[in-house]
């Protein structure tokens, strides 16, 4: 019995043409081989599995060719790989650096590869910066890392940098499927599309899931064998939720999701699942998206057949409640009531295609009793009992009916040619709204209201009443500024008022408005003005500091004075 090679190895490419999905990194290498234009250094930076150590291996061999070896020869004795995973101090740096002055004794190259540079310590990589810029002209350098972030910079700057990206699902799957013919498996494309979404970019974990799938299911493989061993949810389960959704059918949907849940799924999957399935239909709507879907042919019929039932807007709805659901996942308690609520909410929504009508019914007890004007914005239509409708009811004949005729009361009435109702918040309601306060509350020229004259003591007694107003509604800053100056009139519609600070002016100028209302309408004089100063020599009747109290107290009882000399006190 012959041990089992797995595919990642026994699949590994040999030449530039079989690397998959990296086609612009080989044509640079392939290229710069052919014109003698390779750099010393290079980096090989990427995800994992996508072909770096590959693609470094294959340039070994190849710069290495004279078209005088085997064909099978690959240059193991000029090849030296090195993990700096678990060879990364100075010592092991220092090694490396003695073996590179050896020159090659088969073929022109020597090719160090290492693997995981982002690995080495500060030190190591001090140790290798004067070999990497000025290596012997025998050896060239390939450092391959999925962390092109943790080396230093100056290592960065002596390298010419490759930029590995992932392997798409179409290429993955299309190498699957040479693979699985080669091994005479029978293998679906949705499954082979289902192992390459699952191996996130990375070829050679693709090969893993592929040789699992295969040991399990054996020479047939299945969407269905590849979903139960992969422990993948199904995109036929997302096709049912969804038919459920577009249904109302919350019972059924709640049941669905405690199905899923038994098999083993979380709910944070369920959701995500389903907000990309909702993102796969919205794709499925423009032919020019089709794209974009990555699944297999039989998958694309189905998405494509059920986007046809769901309405752009709702599948833009779906999409945010879902992805909030999904935000939501980790910070709440009772994650599974979070995704029922989720389901319910998806399921209440309803977007109809039937263009609203215009017109409406108001019921006919509303017009009872009321004479109708000749107008054309309106029918009357009578309703009978059976559900049929009655002949209009022309309005244009005189309001008022005459005696031998009885008056006919209609059940309905149907309304016409209205204008267009127009948003709350739109320029025109706006409008329309000023329009209709102007009716209300019509406005007074200034010219007729009454200016009559008034005395200072009626205007101080009210005054002291709109503080006593103010203090009971809790202003108290505003009724302490008007309290601190008596107001004068400087003339017959002139009050003045003056201030120690002008942050007590600001603070009156700002509330001043409702102060003018009531003193214009408790005296009715609408020609009032209040008009302020600051003196700021004024504020020097306040203490603010200890001295300033003291001198003040002293002025009033210089007995204070003696009394802090006898006892020998200090502030």
């Amino acid at each position: 019995m012959e041990p089992f090679i797995v595919s990642a190895r026994k699949y590994r490419p040999q030449t530039f043409k079989d690397v998959v999905g990296q086609k612009a990194i080989t044509d640079t290498l392939e290229n710069a081989i052919a014109h003698n234009h390779l750099a010393q250094a290079l980096l090989f930076c990427g995800p994992r599995g996508v072909g770096k150590t590959t693609c470094a291996r294959i340039l070994a061999k190849k710069i290495n060719q004279d078209g005088t070896e085997r064909e099978e020869e690959d240059f193991a004795f000029n090849i030296f790989e090195l993990d700096a995973a678990s060879n990364n101090s100075v010592d092991d740096i220092r090694s490396l650096i003695d073996q590179v002055r050896i020159p090659p004794q088969v073929g022109k190259y020597k090719v160090y590869i290492i693997d995981e540079v982002h690995m080495l310590s500060q030190s190591a990589f001090n140790a290798f910066l004067k070999t990497l810029e000025e290596p012997p002209k025998h050896a060239i350098f390939i450092l391959a890392t999925t962390e092109k972030h943790k080396i230093i910079p100056t290592i960065l700057s002596r390298c010419q940098i490759f930029d590995f990206k992932r392997i798409t699902v179409k290429d993955a799957a299309e190498y699957l499927k040479v693979i699985a013919k080669e091994q005479n498996i029978d293998a679906e494309d949705d499954a082979l599309h289902i192992i390459a979404q699952k191996a996130d970019g990375a070829m050679r974990d693709a090969l893993s899931i592929f040789d699992r799938v295969v040991s399990f299911s054996g020479k047939e493989l299945t969407r269905k064998a590849v979903t139960e061993n992969l422990n993948v949810l199904d995109y036929d389960t997302f096709l049912t939720a969804t038919n459920l959704i577009l249904e109302n059918n919350i019972p059924e949907l709640l049941l669905l999701f405690n199905k899923t849940l038994s098999l083993g799924f979380d709910g944070h999957h369920f959701i995500t699942g389903l907000a990309s399935h909702f993102r796969d239909l919205m794709v499925c709507q423009q032919p020019e998206t089709h794209v974009l879907l990555e699944v297999g042919e039989g998958a694309k019929a189905k998405y494509s057949e059920q986007s046809k039932k769901t309405p752009k807007e709702f599948l833009l709805k779906a999409i945010e409640i879902s992805n909030q659901s999904d935000l939501n996942y980790k910070a709440s308690k009772n994650q599974r009531l979070l995704i029922e609520l989720t389901l319910m909410k998806l399921a209440s929504l309803s977007f109809s295609h039937e263009k609203k009508k215009d017109d409406f019914l108001i019921p006919a007890t509303y017009f009872r009793n009321r004479d109708f004007e000749k107008t054309n914005d309106y029918s009357i239509v009578e309703e009978t009992s059976n559900d049929e409708v009655a002949p209009p009811i022309k309005t244009t004949t005189e309001p008022k009916e005459s005696a031998e005729q009885p008056k006919a009361v209609p059940k309905s009435i149907e309304l016409k040619n209205l204008p267009k109702r127009v948003s709350g918040l739109s320029l025109s309601s706006l409008k329309a709204k000023k329009e209709h306060e102007a009716i209300k509350n019509p406005q007074v020229s200034e010219e007729d209201l009454p200016i009559k004259p008034f005395t200072e003591e009626d205007m101080q007694t009210h005054w002291n009443a709109y503080i006593q107003k103010i203090e009971k509604q809790g202003k108290k800053i505003l009724a302490s500024s008007l309290h601190s100056d008596v107001p004068r009139l400087k003339n017959s519609t002139t009050i003045w008022l003056e201030f120690p600070n002008s942050t007590m002016k600001k603070e009156v100028e700002r509330e001043q408005g409702p102060l003018l209302d009531y003193l214009k309408e408790k005296l009715q004089n609408y020609s009032i003005e209040i008009q302020i100063s600051v003196n700021e020599e004024s504020a020097k009747k306040y203490a603010f500091t200890p001295e300033e109290k003291y001198q003040k107290l002293k002025e009033k009882n210089p007995a204070i004075e003696f009394l802090r000399k006898e006892f020998d006190l200090d502030f």
